[in-house]
């Protein structure tokens, strides 16, 4: 049952295309949340298989899912597609072919709401993904949906008006430091771009918008949406579910397209971040996102012989 208000809580976008397989197990999860107050924009990118046909069931049997069917141009355009349409006060981004802890909504709007926080960030279960991606290669059958820990209304956390002294894209940052020069504890270290990763307010990231290309279109969003919102949440809890779906963009993209992906990135927040941020968060930036994603377009470039148009990043 919804929540009486005008607008949910928390609105949940969802690019979807050739899923059918996992797509109910993710709409699944949205419908366990111990917080009803949402609202899901399901965003049919012209999948050829039975992905429409199963969130029209859905939508049929819950008015909170919304469906939107339109021809594909790829996962950029769908997620700026729902975002137009989002009406919650907070965003949720979700893979179709994932899916979220139960407490995921309840836990971060209270998080939200407690710190008047712009952005809540929390983790995935890195031992749920490695589990499946063993038993992939080991051609074992999918072990389905694991038993859901129970956390505590308020857990640990940390609140900060500096995201930028808490992020990077380095896999293994060697330290890092407050706008004091405290050392950060490795637990509170918001790594790599992962948009599905945080709950947005939306009035701070409505009106940005993923750049229209296949892959990587998470890191120029990201950058931007560091420099829209003030105060932050650091969840340290893994309430999302990675799902390696072998066949994903992620995996079957060439080495070409994958670095002119990233070339087109680079140029395109390098742009941003000259015009807007300030002197501390454009060294910030790029020292802690855009020397580490040079420096693996450098690798891809090697690796792909240097077939690839040159960048002026």
């Amino acid at each position: 049952m919804l929540m009486n208000s005008s607008h949910p809580a928390i609105s949940v976008i969802i690019p979807v295309y050739k899923v059918e397989r996992w797509l109910p197990r993710c709409l699944d999860s949205l419908l366990a949340q111990t917080c009803p107050d949402w609202e899901a924009i399901c965003v049919d990118d012209g999948s050829p298989d039975g992905s429409g046909a199963i969130l029209d069931d859905y939508a049929s049997r819950d008015a909170r899912f919304r469906v939107i069917h339109k021809v594909n141009e790829g996962v950029s355009v769908a997620r700026n597609v729902a975002l137009e349409l989002a009406q919650g006060e907070f965003l949720l981004f979700v893979d179709s072919d994932d899916f979220i802890h139960p407490q995921l909504m309840e836990l971060c709007l209270t998080a939200a709401r407690r710190d008047e926080s712009d952005l809540v960030t929390f983790t995935y279960d890195r031992s749920y993904r490695l589990k499946l991606t063993l038993r992939h290669f080991l051609h074992l059958p999918d072990p389905g949906v694991p038993h859901f820990r129970s956390y505590e209304q308020e857990p640990e956390s940390v609140v900060t008006d500096d995201i930028f002294a808490y992020a990077t894209e380095f896999s293994h940052p060697k330290d890092m430091f407050d706008h004091t020069g405290k050392p950060i504890p490795e637990r509170w270290w918001v790594k790599h771009c992962y948009l599905c990763l945080r709950m947005y307010r939306t009035e701070c990231v409505k009106n940005l918008r993923f750049l229209p290309i296949r892959i990587y279109e998470d890191f120029p969003w990201w950058s931007q949406v560091m420099l829209a919102v003030r105060r932050t949440t650091i969840l340290n809890l893994p309430l999302y579910y990675y799902y390696p779906n072998f066949t994903g963009s992620t995996f079957s993209s060439s080495a070409i397209s994958r670095i002119e992906s990233l070339q087109t990135m680079i140029a395109a927040v390098e742009q941003v971040y000259t015009k807007d941020a300030t002197p501390y968060q454009l060294a910030r930036w790029r020292e802690h996102f855009l020397r580490p994603v040079k420096e693996k377009l450098a690798r891809k470039l090697k690796q792909a012989g240097g077939k690839a148009r040159p960048t002026g990043a």
